[in-house]
């Protein structure tokens, strides 16, 4: 069976291109992640390798879909070895039922890493220097309204709601709201 695995990082991402290579591979069943590829926890990616059986091959359109750093996709790509499935990366023409495909795979994985890990680093300098110069405040506050707040937190400290309903009313999440909370000494 051929199956198919999608990624993209957000909910607003694309993955009609992905959905284009998996109909040109004839892939029997797509499984398809909306979320960071920074590790292996990923329902579908989870879906995924419970469903391939002996046999099987996944395909990806490229390495870094199915894993953003050497290890993680190492131990992916061991846990359908030992399962008997096969893995192919379109992009960088990697077939792991042949030893030159294992061996460009650890290769191409470190690259995919050390891609990841300059990005990052990257961005921690452009924040670091925009904090100097002042450009770079963080994320903005997000504006409540305090009188509401203040009869909000009123309601639950006396017990007539539930914190969780609390935050509802409020549109906020526990981090936030707990934060505003102790901000404004309720």
């Amino acid at each position: 069976m051929k199956v198919f695995y999608i990624r993209c990082s957000t909910e607003e991402q694309n993955e009609a291109r992905q959905m284009k290579q998996a109909e040109e591979a004839h892939a029997d069943k797509i499984f398809i992640d909306k979320q960071s590829g920074k590790n292996a926890d990923r329902k579908q990616l989870k879906e995924m390798l419970n469903y391939v059986r002996e046999g099987d091959i996944v395909y990806c359109s490229d390495i870094s879909r199915i894993a953003r750093n050497t290890k993680d996709l190492l131990n992916i790509v061991e846990e359908l070895n030992n399962k008997s499935v096969g893995f192919v990366s379109l992009k960088e023409a990697i077939d792991t039922t042949t030893p030159q495909g294992k061996f460009m795979l650890t290769v191409f994985g470190a690259i995919a890493e050390l891609e990841r890990e300059s990005i990052l680093q990257r961005q921690r300098e452009g924040i670091a220097i925009a904090k100097e110069q002042g450009k770079y405040k963080g994320k903005p506050k997000t504006k409540i309204d305090e009188l509401k707040m203040r009869e909000v937190c009123q309601r639950w400290r006396s017990g007539k709601i539930t914190a969780v309903s609390a935050m509802a009313e409020m549109g906020l999440k526990p981090n936030t709201f707990y934060r505003r909370v102790r901000e404004l000494g309720l």
